[in-house]
């Protein structure tokens, strides 16, 4: 794994734009000089570490949903915060395997140990365009004869096809929150994977699905039935909006309620407690840093490196937000791996129940936030 330097191509603002990633300058907070897609630099990796990495991978994410069958089995769901009267619900979408579509890991790796489990985005994963799209073309266009770990696209379309879902459209639901219009454009492309699927898709914003009482149905503008729809809605805004306890149980939502084990920083704590000293995780508890000389704080349902909190014995960083109410996992530092003085995150993808592909961010500072950028990568063949 090495950091390399390249030339941008000619007009690359609108290539990537005409890609899908129409919403690259909206994504980064002002005033920053780096752009949020950033090609100017890729990694390289060796096609033995990019194997290893996918059997990790698979690994991690056999192991994320035996933990959900713990906590089922268990009824852990205090830990997770999840409100009493929606634990049932949680339990029989599990037990029904309501189908799922797509997940990212967040990984510490430098290429030369196991990669180290930072979190699991498992509900409403985004930085989706970037990976499967527009690095992809990037690479057909200044690496024309490289290879790349990415098949997200083809296993998204795979994945549609192998879908059960109820007989009408799915409804992709955005929301009028979506500033930047990353969501927009995430929902635009997953709809057209769906399409090239050969499943009927509509479009509909969160805030115009209706509740049909006199039918007990979720309804769009039009009044059709919402049978099954796609959402970047986090489950726990939904939980905790008027229509969510008709939401739990009426629909097929992708992704599905049991999401909210994995996409909850609680998991990490309990991946601890079961599966102690793996080679790819970090100690994590629940009840505070215990024997921990160096951990981050994360809030259960934080976003964008917000509320988080580094102590080490030189000292404690913060980052701001407003996250934390429903509790704080604390997992072992490990600072991110320093390459010229940036710090990447993998993005590890797993499309169903496979490793797809990967992305990567990277900062100056020990979190991930919104000021990261993009950056390519590519496979370097012996």
């Amino acid at each position: 794994m090495r950091r390399e330097h390249g030339t941008p191509r000619d007009g690359w603002e609108k290539t990537i734009e005409s890609q899908g990633l129409a919403y690259h300058r909206a994504a980064h907070p002002e005033g920053l000089t780096r752009p949020y897609w950033d090609e100017s630099i890729h990694y390289v990796f060796s096609l033995e570490e990019v194997e290893e990495l996918e059997e990790q991978v698979e690994e991690l994410h056999g192991m994320c949903l035996r933990a959900v069958e713990h906590v089922v089995s268990t009824g852990r769901y205090a830990d997770f915060a999840i409100p009493s009267w929606a634990q049932g619900d949680v339990a029989r979408s599990w037990e029904r395997r309501d189908p799922h579509l797509y997940a990212r890991f967040d990984l510490r790796y430098d290429g030369t140990g196991p990669a180290k489990l930072l979190e699991y985005n498992a509900d409403t994963p985004t930085s989706l365009v970037e990976s499967s799209v527009a690095q992809w073309f990037w690479l057909k266009d200044v690496h024309p004869d490289g290879d790349q770990w990415n098949s997200i696209h083809e296993r998204l379309i795979d994945r549609w096809r192998e879908l059960t879902l109820p007989t009408g459209p799915i409804h992709f639901a955005w929301t009028n929150m979506d500033e930047t219009g990353e969501e927009a454009m995430t929902l635009a492309y997953l709809q057209e994977t769906a399409e090239q699927a050969g499943l009927s898709t509509v479009a509909v914003a969160m805030e115009d699905i209706g509740w049909d009482e006199l039918n007990r149905r979720f309804v769009d503008v039009e009044e059709r039935m919402i049978r099954s729809a796609f959402k970047l809605y986090p489950w726990e805004w939904m939980l905790a909006d008027p229509f969510g306890r008709h939401a739990v149980r009426h629909a097929t939502w992708i992704e599905p309620l049991w999401k909210t084990l994995l996409s909850n920083k609680a998991l990490l704590a309990v991946l601890w407690e079961l599966y102690p000293d793996h080679p790819n995780l970090l100690p994590a508890y629940l009840d505070g840093p215990r024997n921990l000389d160096s951990y981050i704080a994360k809030p259960l349902l934080g976003r964008e490196g917000a509320s988080m909190r580094i102590v080490t014995p030189d000292g404690t960083q913060e980052t701001p937000g407003s996250y934390g109410q429903e509790g704080y996992v604390f997992q072992g530092f490990d600072a991110l791996p320093d390459f010229e003085g940036e710090r990447p995150v993998l993005g590890a993808w797993v499309i169903a129940d496979e490793a797809a592909g990967l992305g990567i961010r990277e900062t100056t500072g020990l979190i991930t936030d919104d000021t990261s950028s993009f950056v390519p990568h590519r496979i370097e063949h012996p």
